[in-house]
């Protein structure tokens, strides 16, 4: 089994060498305006930007003006959509109910196989601000918690591009749809500080996580990333009360070994082995091409291995699969939740009102209503 590091979550101060450091004072916001400086240091992802004045981060849409952190594209989305929940994809979460689905331009990865590249990387190789033209439609808080009135829709999924560089956005829209239940979503790629979290946490309730690989060197060299701060946020993301679901793409030859997909799934099981751990086939996009298309067999080996280290739930995703995409009791083995696809999901044995089997009463992780 292998060992993962603890990742010690405390405010009250940590002990080194004998003596207590006292943790720095709370956050009202995911930047700081560096001592002594115009400088801000941004804190919504784990780059951690030093911003210089004029400038914007890694992302291309946090920008500092004269000491203070502008959003560029706050209040502005290019992809608008309703979509089934499971489009995410969240299986422990409203099954079988619509959810608002809003992404903007920019990304804090540079994924060389994102499917969604023409958004999350049109900031690249952008000099001054974006145009106006560029960042999409006009979409306002109110006026998405509007629409999901007027419709009914119980959730608001933050999606499409990495919703850390827009986090002012979703914090002031779910600041208004709380008072109306609706809950919201962070499809995400995990690269969140444990400081954004902790501020997310009142106004976000899902974390769908991206674990894109288990090495470092995949990160770095298809992602402009790093992987431990991905491990830290999956674990800070499940002690702070998030619902946790990771998401793996697996592209043949580059992160589908046998030995991988186990450490992967034994740090999920060290983190709990509850997590539903989605397992989704890759098709060449963007700059990556030179990978086949994953082979159904890749996906359903992935699954029996994380089984065997001790995921309780392990999806299939981008297939056809419904044996694998459905959710089973892990008591008494009964079909809760049967997905012939991600607009065909029916509830079956799930007891949405008590979260549990209707046949063996057992308790189902997740949020069902």
């Amino acid at each position: 089994m292998t060992n993962f590091p603890h990742i010690n979550l405390s405010n009250r101060g940590t002990v080194v060498a004998g003596k207590t450091m006292q943790a720095e004072p709370a956050l009202d916001k995911p930047w700081q305006l560096i001592e002594g400086s115009r400088n801000i240091r941004c804190l919504a992802c784990s780059h951690r930007c030093v911003i210089a004045p004029g400038r914007t981060g890694h992302c291309g849409v946090r920008k500092n003006e004269d000491g203070v952190l502008r959003l560029l594209v706050y209040g502005h989305s290019i992809a608008v959509n309703i979509d089934p929940v499971e489009k995410k994809p969240v299986y422990h979460f409203l099954p079988s109910t619509p959810i608002f689905s809003i992404g903007t331009i920019g990304c804090n990865f540079e994924c060389d196989f994102c499917q969604n590249w023409d958004i999350s990387q049109a900031t690249r190789g952008v000099t001054g601000d974006i145009e106006e033209s560029a960042m999409g439609r006009d979409l306002p808080p109110q006026t998405i918690v509007d629409q999901c009135v007027r419709r009914g829709i119980k959730s608001i999924a933050f999606t499409y591009n990495e919703p850390a560089i827009f986090h002012e956005y979703a914090v002031d829209t779910m600041k208004l749809a709380r008072p109306f239940g609706i809950k919201g979503v962070f499809v995400t790629n995990g690269f969140e500080t444990p400081e954004a979290l902790r501020l997310l946490r009142p106004w976000i309730d899902v974390m769908r996580i991206d674990l894109k690989a288990f090495t470092n060197e995949f990160y770095q060299r298809h992602c402009k990333a790093r992987l431990d701060p991905v491990l830290e946020t999956i674990r800070t993301a499940k002690q702070l009360g998030y619902w946790v679901e990771v998401v793996t793409l697996l592209i043949p030859g580059e992160n589908d070994s046998d030995d991988e997909v186990r450490r992967m799934a034994e740090f999920v099981v060290s983190v709990d082995s509850n997590i539903p751990h989605h397992f989704t086939a890759y098709h060449p996009d963007y700059h990556f091409t030179s990978a086949g298309r994953t082979p159904l067999r890749t996906i359903l080996h992935a699954i029996e291995i994380a089984k065997r280290a001790g995921e309780k739930f392990v999806y299939s995703g981008n297939v056809v699969d419904e044996a694998h995409g459905s959710t089973y009791c892990p008591q008494c083995n009964a079909t809760l939740i049967s997905r012939q696809s991600m607009h065909e999901t029916n509830i079956v044995d799930l007891d949405a009102a008590t979260g549990s089997c209707r046949r063996c009463h057992t308790a189902i992780p997740g949020i069902w209503k």
